[in-house]
């Protein structure tokens, strides 16, 4: 990929956010695939050669270089970014889940959990495995490892909190859901929405345990027409622990995150695509020569695990709304030895990390988004995330993650085996809750801020916007390229919005819809005075469906993308209502 610059321009705005003008920008001279969002990759892919020598932030080249226009008919705008603003006097902010004060909500109960548990530790957690919303049976299925590096088994819920344990025929009496021949180390269950074939509705793919010989087993792809039994199977490619896949629909690809190692042997990530999942598991070295990610020097680090740099420890990823929603968990220290002395967790904590491209990734908040609480708790520490990332919960997203408490009994020197140390015990689920779409919000305070998006364009009649500004209002104008006023849609003809909403529509004197300016590039400019904003986008009608995608789903969502709108809001608060 070959740049060239001329004229390049920048403005900063008053809240000290730097954004490049569209009229300097460099441009990337890509001839490669064009994705939904006007952003162009270049003819080879993935990027080769990417340098992480330095240890300063992987660069995410499409914030450099924005498409001159930008399409918005799929999913709610985030401005977790500048990809979309072309000035702003409001203030970015940066917004953390909280953690639900009834956790856990699942723990070790069971034998399969407890006392049958292949290496003696006890432990319920997703980990990787995937947390999705059944719009046909209208309950959520969570996949979850039964004893630490056991098995497999299957839970399921009505509300996201109290959990059920089905008795499933794979193994008599119990909800296992892997084969009895396969033992997990890393895995993930992920459901195939476009697939036409009645025995690969659902994808599994597993990397095992280490032996005790040193040796580990090759990883496994599978598919099931239900996600209990698992009828096809393919050896995967060669990889380390803690290896994942997704699915990225934007661009329709599989994409296998695989654990691979920097010279200085810290964690890190390798890129793997295919468009057929069975099909392209089998991978061979040569084909798995794609660095992707790793942490960098803005990563924190425990200072009292003496531990000199953060590592990746693992990543997962899922489509929400109009991006990729990604999951860091960064590894703090101490390093095994250490946690073995004492059965103590390592300690392992999320960040949220964004990508229009599905390979380069933003993070620009490195605080820890889900973080362990480093004391005798049941999340002490090792939090791990779904590899749904999240759940679409009405007006809120559910993040559940598992955590472990670890168990100091467990170090004597008789346990030669890494697998039954202490520092793998006590392992149990939680939840912990965000607004929609509350990554990150553009906020006002008293004095009247306002945003100018870049250039865009859109197929739909109805603007929508998630705001909270219940002590202030929100008034939105709409301009052609050359920044003038298209009439009826000026500031003075806005109607305007004061209140806290996750999908309101914003209106116009004068106007019932912009089916008149619908499929010619405009510029959206916000006005806010005393709020926050948080995203927008153009509806097809006035339910306020945005057709981005919704992670792992929830109640009102009937496929992978948000069809319904406000309704989904209606059902949750009748789901919760219910319990």
């Amino acid at each position: 990929m070959t740049m060239s610059c001329s004229g390049l321009s920048v403005s900063i705005a008053s809240a000290g956010l730097l954004l490049l003008s569209v009229a300097g920008l460099c441009a990337a001279e890509n001839d490669g695939e064009i994705l939904y969002n006007g952003i162009r990759l270049p003819k080879e892919w993935p990027p080769p050669n990417i340098d992480t020598s330095s240890g300063n932030r992987l660069d995410v080249p499409y914030l450099k270089s924005p498409p001159k226009v930008i399409p918005i008919d799929i999913g709610r705008q985030l401005f977790v970014d500048d990809f979309l603003i072309a000035s702003a006097t409001l203030k970015r902010s940066f917004h953390k889940p909280e953690k639900y004060a009834g956790n856990p909500i699942f723990k070790p109960e069971t034998p399969l959990e407890t006392t049958a548990s292949r290496t003696g530790n006890w432990a319920a957690v997703a980990k990787s495995g995937g947390i999705w919303w059944d719009a046909k049976e209208h309950l959520f299925r969570m996949w979850y490892e039964a004893g630490w590096l056991s098995t497999v088994a299957l839970a399921t819920s009505r509300d996201g909190l109290s959990w059920e344990r089905p008795d499933l025929d794979v193994v008599r009496g119990t909800n296992q859901v892997l084969p009895t021949d396969l033992t997990p180390d890393s895995w993930t269950v992920v459901p195939n929405f476009n697939s036409t074939d009645p025995e690969a509705q659902w994808t599994l793919y597993v990397h095992p345990p280490v032996a005790q010989t040193g040796i580990t087993p090759p990883s496994t792809c599978l598919t099931s027409p239900d996600g209990i039994h698992w009828t096809r199977r393919k050896e995967a490619g060669p990889a380390g622990d803690r290896s994942t896949h997704h699915y990225n629909p934007f661009r329709k690809k599989w994409v296998f995150s695989l654990r691979s190692s920097l010279p200085e042997k810290k964690r890190a990530r390798s890129y793997y695509e295919c468009e057929d999942f069975m099909k392209g598991c089998g991978w061979g070295d040569a084909e798995v020569t794609t660095f992707w990610l790793a942490a960098d020097r803005e990563d924190p680090i425990d200072p009292s695990t003496g531990q000199d740099r953060a590592q990746l420890y693992n990543f997962d990823a899922v489509a929400y709304e109009s991006l990729m929603l990604g999951l860091f968990e960064i590894h703090m220290g101490p390093e095994n030895p250490k946690c073995q002395a004492t059965g103590m967790p390592k300690i392992t904590e999320l960040m949220f990390a964004y990508s229009r491209d599905g390979f380069h990734w933003d993070r620009p908040d490195r605080r820890s988004a889900i973080g362990a609480e480093k004391k005798d708790v049941w999340d002490r520490a090792y939090i791990q995330s779904v590899g749904s990332v999240c759940n679409v919960r009405g007006d809120q997203l559910w993040f559940y993650y598992s955590g472990f408490q670890g168990n100091p009994a467990k170090t004597t020197p008789e346990i030669k085996e890494w697998q039954a140390n202490g520092m793998y015990d006590r392992g149990s689920m939680g939840v912990a809750f965000l607004r929609r779409d509350g990554f990150a919000s553009m906020d006002a305070g008293n004095a009247v801020g306002s945003l100018t998006t870049r250039p865009v364009q859109f197929s739909g009649t109805q603007l929508f916007v998630n705001v909270a500004a219940s002590k202030g209002r929100l008034r939105a104008e709409i301009r052609n390229q050359d920044g003038t006023p298209i009439i009826p849609f000026t500031i003075e003809n806005s109607v305007p919005f004061t209140g806290d909403s996750t999908a309101t529509s914003l209106k116009w004197n004068g106007a019932s819809d912009l089916t008149s300016i619908k499929g010619r590039p405009v510029v959206f400019y916000f006005e806010l005075e005393n709020g926050s904003l948080y995203s927008f986008w153009v509806s097809r009608d006035e339910s306020g469906r945005s057709d981005g995608f919704v992670a792992g789903g929830g109640p009102g969502f009937t496929g992978p993308t948000d069809t319904v709108g406000t309704r989904a809001i209606a059902v949750d608060r009748a789901v919760r209502s219910s319990r």
